[in-house]
């Protein structure tokens, strides 16, 4: 037994005939003959070997195997049209995509969502998230939000929103958290150093910035790939003014927002 379907003109004839309830009213919809409607209903039912409709008076009605296979024909052709529009709509309107990871946009951005939707009403925005920093590039991008250095990409365009603070955090629980914070920069080098996966340079760029041999951090920093909680904790806390923890023992002070800074 054949499992290929009918023709596609045939069901799109039998489609409109039964949902209007009318072979001239289908004819009208499709802009062609009462006589083109009827033969693309015959061949319909030659390739199935059942009947459609029957005679009713002067008229037609749907058999048993007409009525279960409107039921079938409308639900399919009805999602076609609704597809088929949305894509449409998204040609004549496409939205606008903005890449961003997904601790500056819980962090900063979406608390200043409602702010943007009142400003720039018409925007169509979509939002897409990542673990780390977007790749700028990625196709279906039409922008991305994110932490990034000079020398900037030649090929892009390149809007500067604000200088980034980097420097250490650490949990106020920390039993040195007091002398710490008065303590030279050169003391964290006897602390345990947490860096997050997305942003292995900030310890090195801010070592330079206060006079230290940046490669003294090279291996000192314990890489949180495996220990996905404790990385957004200390990047949900400190995005917009930080973005390392420094530290050893209880980290819930950072996790929950409350880190302080030793300098």
């Amino acid at each position: 037994m054949s499992q290929s379907l009918p023709p596609l003109n045939a069901l799109r004839a039998f489609e409109a005939a039964a949902r209007l309830q009318s072979i001239s009213l289908a004819a009208t919809e499709l802009s062609v003959t009462h006589g083109a409607i009827s033969r693309q209903i015959r061949l319909l039912e030659d390739d199935l070997g059942v009947a459609l409709f029957s005679k009713d008076g002067r008229g037609v009605k749907l058999t048993e195997a007409g009525l279960r296979l409107r039921d079938a024909a409308g639900e399919a052709f009805a999602r076609l049209r609704d597809t088929c529009t949305e894509l449409r709509q998204q040609t004549i309107d496409p939205p606008f995509v903005l890449g961003c990871p997904g601790s500056l946009l819980a962090r900063w951005f979406i608390p200043r969502l409602d702010r943007l939707n009142r400003e720039l009403p018409d925007l169509r925005l979509q939002l897409s998230a990542s673990e780390g920093e977007p790749d700028p590039r990625r196709p279906g991008l039409d922008a991305t939000l994110c932490f990034v250095e000079p020398p900037w990409p030649t090929d892009m365009q390149v809007f500067e929103l604000a200088a980034e603070c980097i420097g250490p955090v650490l949990s106020p629980h920390h039993p040195s958290c007091a002398a710490l914070r008065q303590a030279p920069a050169s003391a964290l080098l006897d602390e345990a150093l947490l860096h997050t996966v997305s942003r292995p340079q900030a310890w090195p760029a801010w070592a330079q910035a206060n006079g230290l041999d940046a490669s003294a951090f090279d291996g000192r920093c314990k890489r949180q790939s495996s220990e996905r909680r404790a990385c957004r904790g200390v990047e949900r806390a400190l995005v917009g003014a930080a973005d390392r923890g420094a530290g050893g023992g209880d980290d819930d002070g950072v996790a929950d927002g409350h880190g302080c800074s030793p300098r």
